[in-house]
């Protein structure tokens, strides 16, 4: 059988992780930075904690998985007119499937939140750094399988979580080298859209095609919103909000005259005033910040203030970030008003936009974390070549010792198509004088040191 691995999914070898952990690492240590405590959640939920908290279209999305012993149940027939229902519609019963792969970790943190209130302190900051799967199809920048690292702030509505946040992407991606342009919105102004048009029921349907702009264009997302059921009135009061570009207080000034009649029109467009007014005041290194009045996120569950970043070079013109403010997501699993707000890196967008422009650091683009390769010419200087690792170890030296009896040459070989650094050659002379020959492959410099002097010039 010839291997392979589904479609969606990717192996990364040793140079692919040793990049790829230097993005995690570096926003790793930015929630920390800021207050972030880490928590994990279980890779499969409850399907009814998933269902319902997407939309449709992410509903569909859910890798479901199939009640394990299935072939054991009693219920033959009963299972049979759920599976024949089953190829009909995107929903399968808890009869089929009680489980899910996460669709993302913003619902199960919700989860978390709610069975174990009484042992957090709210505010509650958390980061969470774990795989996600959704059955997409694939395509560039589009994974079944893929990392998010989010972190969110959960039991206040301070618009400080916002502005605090803000400055975590911009210190990130400042630090990643990576300029983003961070568009921002709130679905505060969508809802108030949807009252305008008196369509409030269609929030959702209209929501979505919004969303699609970049995607379809103008003409699509009339077509889509006409599919929805939207009269031609409707639609057109829509292509003001659609077709206008200018700067972040023109765009303000839009939205003012579309919903600032309305109060959670004119609620949502006080709270895009606020971000606006401080980072006026303030220096982002390299994220540009743009209201951008058609963003949406197909997301059901934000209320408020919604965020997506992209790249501002390269190529690549998928998002690398999302996220924004959900007011009650707790409240569907028995946790009222506890309102939160979160972001979410896509770490394997990152890694695809660092690699096409090849910004990483000189010390991250290797092969090898060993620092140095322990040599020998038989097999008492292999055994000494052991316990002098034993000592560097201890040093937190990453070295390796050859493990076969082969020529030196052999092992300078291995040594340079791993790009290991430096070389010790351990010979009898080496064993009697306690001073070993350390070459800098880079160099070709080489110098006899002891092991306390290899430690200093190594570390």
């Amino acid at each position: 059988m010839k291997p392979s691995i589904p479609s969606g999914t990717r192996d990364f070898g040793t140079s692919d992780m040793l990049k790829r952990n230097y993005i995690f690492n570096t926003i790793k240590r930015n929630f920390e930075l800021f207050g972030y405590s880490p928590i994990e959640t279980p890779a499969m939920e409850k399907i009814t904690t998933l269902t319902g908290k997407y939309g449709d279209e992410g509903d569909q999305l859910i890798f479901k998985i199939l009640n394990s012993r299935i072939h054991e149940s009693k219920e033959k027939e009963e299972l049979l007119k759920e599976f024949q229902l089953s190829l009909q519609s995107s929903k399968n019963s808890e009869t089929l499937t009680e489980k899910a792969l996460r669709y993302d970790l913003t619902v199960p943190f919700a989860r978390y939140v709610v069975m174990n209130q009484h042992q957090l302190t709210f505010p509650f900051k958390r980061y969470q750094i774990q795989p996600v799967w959704r059955a997409d199809r694939p395509q560039k920048g589009r994974y079944r399988e893929f990392y998010q690292c989010d972190a969110d702030v959960i039991g206040s509505n301070s618009l400080t979580n916002e502005l605090e946040l803000i400055s975590l992407i911009d210190k990130c991606f400042s630090e990643l080298k990576v300029p983003v342009i961070l568009k921002f919105n709130n679905r505060k102004i969508l809802s108030a859209l949807a009252e305008v048009i008196n369509e409030p029921t269609k929030i959702v349907e209209m929501t979505v095609a919004i969303d699609k702009l970049d995607k379809i264009g103008i003409d699509g997302v009339n077509a889509e919103l006409a599919d929805q059921g939207f009269t031609k009135e409707a639609i057109n009061i829509l292509q003001p909000l659609i077709k206008f570009n200018g700067n972040n207080k023109e765009k303000v000034a839009i939205l003012t005259d579309l919903v600032g009649n309305h109060a959670i029109g004119a609620k949502g467009i006080e709270e895009i005033k606020y971000l606006l007014n401080y980072f006026e005041t303030q220096t982002l290194k390299h994220i540009q910040l743009e209201l951008d009045i058609t963003l949406a996120r197909g997301l059901s569950y934000y209320t408020g203030s919604i965020f997506e970043a992209k790249a501002n070079v390269g190529t690549f013109t998928a998002s690398i970030l999302g996220g924004g403010r959900y007011d009650d997501l707790t409240g569907i699993f028995g946790l009222k008003n506890m309102s939160g707000v979160g972001i979410s890196f896509g770490i394997d967008r990152i890694f695809d936009v660092m690699n096409e422009l090849n910004i990483y650091p000189d010390s991250v683009n290797q092969i090898s974390t060993t620092k140095l390769l322990l040599t020998h010419f038989g097999e008492l200087e292999l055994q000494h070549a052991l316990k002098v690792a034993q000592e560097l170890r201890l040093e937190k030296i990453n070295c390796e010792v050859y493990p076969d009896l082969s020529k030196i040459k052999k092992q300078f070989d291995f040594a340079n198509k791993k790009q290991i650094p430096f070389v010790c050659v351990i010979g009898s002379d080496e064993m009697s004088t306690q001073l070993y020959t350390l070459k800098n492959l880079a160099t070709g410099e080489q110098e006899k040191l002891t092991i306390q002097q290899i430690i200093e010039k190594l570390n």
